[in-house]
């Protein structure tokens, strides 16, 4: 394996009689100038034995701390034909973990004669902090070793600690040029003078059927959407002495290709940058590129990395996609992908990371383009490709959509469409939710002026330019694409209101424009055309409750949505109710307000105040022969009763509604009732069970006035006897 002269080379004897051989890069001071590494990456290459036919190991072998590895073989062209698997020793519990397979089926170089020095490699595994390993690798018929290749091992990542962040959060560390295999300290490291001989490598990026790169660097062009958050190399804590060769440039970005890391998707968000470092020192210590072969990483949580160094906003030439790299940008998402579909955030970023380099080429992502092939081959699906032909493309398309890999996943390539449209536009899934200040009524809105528009889209908010809500057509709210509601006082009469979306590349259409709304401005008031009023009803009156029909009616010029009663107590009635049964305290003058409630949320309130009042026998003028009874049940305690035919009790009083208040049993008798000296009804206060207090009579007017109830006993044969319990009135 290719070691550089910015690496010091070391081994250590293995327990097992295995070897270890160590790269530390050598510590670099960050290049903004504010973090200085705490801990160094090193990576640490363990031997893989012979124990059977076509079958090379490594037992369960005790290390210092690493995250991420692999398994690397000489010769870069030749084919890891079989499978490789791990198991890891977590150093934060101890466990094991269960066997787990590499990705061998990795992309070959373009041009095996410039990377002589390189090794075939598997994709790298992040494994989080570990302290132990064992390896098994067997040939696919499992019998014999001569289809292996050579100079199989493991390659252990520790990603060490590189950034602010990391060095806030993390504890006293190992001395960074130790590492001990079963427990042996390995010796001071050395510098080997056979690492600065070797050639420099290149990586998948050479071809001669497409154009060559440059290493003139180009003038970045302005994209026609807005650039997203990246963080750079500096930023997660990239050592640029393991990339000391220049920069290559394609001429243009025409497409880009979407991959993934392999490995675990539990990783914390944390542990994206050293993630990322890891990456970067594997492609460049262990495959032996130039640099990290990914533009561009996207973790889980959305955050972007910038990957191979040259600049962001250029067509900085990757070692992403074999054959297809000199008109390309390869992103590649944190994690494996297969089985489980990557984050809402990861799409929404690389989505935006696509549309921001496309654009800068002034092409549509949801669009097709030719590539022209740097190499002979086959992708997943069978599709063959010549070098120098050119073929067609998604703008942004998978890994195996250009060579034979599984890379990105069956879950994430099926969610390549969606990445598409949210980087093309427009934006989809718009809709209103709400008209806050305005209420349906059949099928428009009634408003008194102000509303307020809420909507929800399916397109990320960070890839919408703006929203604009619309009145009659015309824009008079403009706000931004991360909003989600907007406002405005709309003038009187009847208007359509819609909302419409705009995405960052500037696209709308029909579908981004929700379905207008129609509202109409109401500012008058309902009114209340029969005032509230209460009346006296039957029923069992006490001196603290006497039974009362509440009546009222609303009206409005356009809709009458309700009317609530606010005192003595609280209700809400529909449109078309106009009474409701109360009751009211007996002696207090009470106020029965009201409100009525247009459609549009207009108002009218009547406050009117009543007091029912409560007139003893004793009040009454007599006539006849009456004998006075004691009792609790009675009102006050006494009622007056007789048998004598022609008997009679007169009140007089001012008030607008009155009624009689009696006790009945059995053997009660009848009595006329006289009205302003009229008679207006016979009464038969008999009943199966006995009651008091019973209003068993009740006569209202329009309004108050001085009145005469007369109560005359009929003298009813067989059951006289007529027992008033008083006259209850409203004034």
């Amino acid at each position: 394996m290719k070691r550089r002269a910015w690496l010091t080379l070391g081994a250590v004897v293995l327990g097992g009689g295995g070897i270890a051989t160590y790269a530390v890069a050598s510590p670099s001071t960050d290049a903004a100038g504010d973090v200085q590494p705490k801990r160094p990456v090193k990576v640490y290459d363990l031997t893989l034995k012979s124990t059977e036919a076509g079958k090379r190991e490594l037992p369960r072998t005790e290390t210092k701390q690493f995250s991420l590895l692999g398994v690397s073989w000489t010769g870069v062209t030749k084919p890891l034909e079989g499978t490789a698997q791990v198991r890891t020793r977590s150093s934060e519990t101890g466990d094991w973990t269960a066997w787990q397979d590499l990705e061998t089926n990795i992309d070959p170089p373009e041009d095996p004669d410039e990377r002589s020095g390189a090794r075939g490699a598997s994709e790298p595994l992040w494994v989080g902090p570990s302290d132990g390993v064992q390896v098994q690798v067997v040939h696919e018929d499992g019998s014999t070793s001569a289809g292996l290749p050579k100079g199989l091992e493991v390659n252990l990542v520790d990603p060490g600690i590189a950034t602010a962040a990391e060095q806030r959060t993390a504890g006293d560390d190992p001395d960074p040029a130790a590492f001990a295999v079963d427990g042996t300290p390995s010796p001071s490291p050395t510098v080997s003078d056979s690492a600065s001989a070797s050639p420099t490598p290149t990586d998948t990026a050479t071809a001669t059927a497409s154009p060559t790169p440059t290493a003139t660097i180009p003038t970045a062009p302005p994209s026609t959407v807005p650039e997203p958050t990246i963080v750079s190399r500096a930023g997660w804590g990239a050592d640029e002495s393991l990339s000391p060769d220049p920069s290559e440039y394609n001429a243009d970005v025409k497409a880009v290709f979407v991959h993934h890391t392999d490995g675990t998707n539990d990783y914390s968000c944390t542990d994206s940058a050293a993630i990322v470092r890891g990456i970067y020192a594997y492609h460049t210590q262990t495959n032996g590129w130039n640099d990290i072969g990914y533009n561009f990483l996207v973790d889980k949580c959305g955050t972007v990395f910038e990957g191979r160094k040259g600049g962001v906003d250029l067509p900085v030439l990757g070692a992403h996609t074999y054959g297809w790299n000199r008109e390309s940008a390869g992103i590649a998402v944190l994690g494996n992908y297969t089985d489980a579909g990557a984050s809402n955030a990861a799409l929404t970023s690389v989505a935006r990371v696509a549309a921001w380099k496309l654009g800068q080429y002034g092409v549509d992502p949801d669009s097709t383009v030719q590539l022209k092939a740097g190499a002979t081959q086959k992708n997943l699906a069978g599709t063959s490709f010549t070098a120098g032909e050119s073929y067609t493309f998604n703008r942004i398309s998978g890994h195996r959509d250009g060579y034979a890999t599984e890379c990105p996943g069956n879950s994430l390539y099926a969610q390549l469409p969606t990445i598409r449209a949210w980087a093309s536009g427009p934006v989809q899934g718009l809709k209103l939710t709400s008209l806050t200040g305005a209420t349906l009524s059949g099928s428009t809105y009634w408003t008194k002026g102000a509303i307020t528009a809420k909507w929800s889209a399916t397109t990320p908010s960070s890839l919408i330019s703006r929203f604009e809500l619309l009145v009659d057509g015309k824009v008079v709210a403009s706000v931004a694409g991360t909003a989600t509601s907007a406002s405005t006082t709309l003038a009187a009469g009847t208007h359509t209101v819609a909302v419409r979306a705009v995405h960052q590349s500037g696209k709308t259409d029909s579908a981004s424009t929700t379905t207008a709304l129609t509202v109409a401005t109401d500012t008058t008031a309902p009114t209340f055309s029969t005032t509230p009023k209460i009346t006296l009803r039957t029923g069992t009156v006490n001196t603290t409750a006497v039974p009362v029909t509440l009546g009222w009616k609303a009206a409005d010029s356009q809709a009458l949505k309700s009317v609530s009663l606010l005192s003595p107590t609280t209700a809400t009635f529909g449109a078309t109710t106009t009474s409701s049964s109360r009751t009211a305290k007996s002696g207090t003058a009470s106020t029965w307000s009201m409100k009525a409630y247009d459609v549009a949320g207009n108002t009218r309130t009547s406050s009117p105040s009543y007091t029912p009042m409560i007139l003893q026998e004793t009040s009454a003028t007599k006539s006849g022969s009456w004998t006075a009874r004691s009792s609790t049940s009675y009102l006050g305690g006494k009622s007056y009763s007789s048998g004598s035919k022609g008997a009679s009790l007169t009140w007089t009083f001012t008030g607008r509604s009155a009624s009689w208040v009696v006790s009945r049993a059995s053997t009660s008798g009848q009595a006329y009732v006289y009205v302003d000296g009229t008679k207006v009804a016979t009464v038969d206060l008999k009943s199966s069970t006995t009651k008091y207090r019973d209003a068993i009579w009740t006569k209202s007017w329009s309004s108050s006035a001085k009145h005469t109830v007369k109560i005359v006993v009929v003298g009813t044969s067989g059951r006289p006897t007529v027992t008033t319990d008083g006259l209850v009135y409203i004034k």
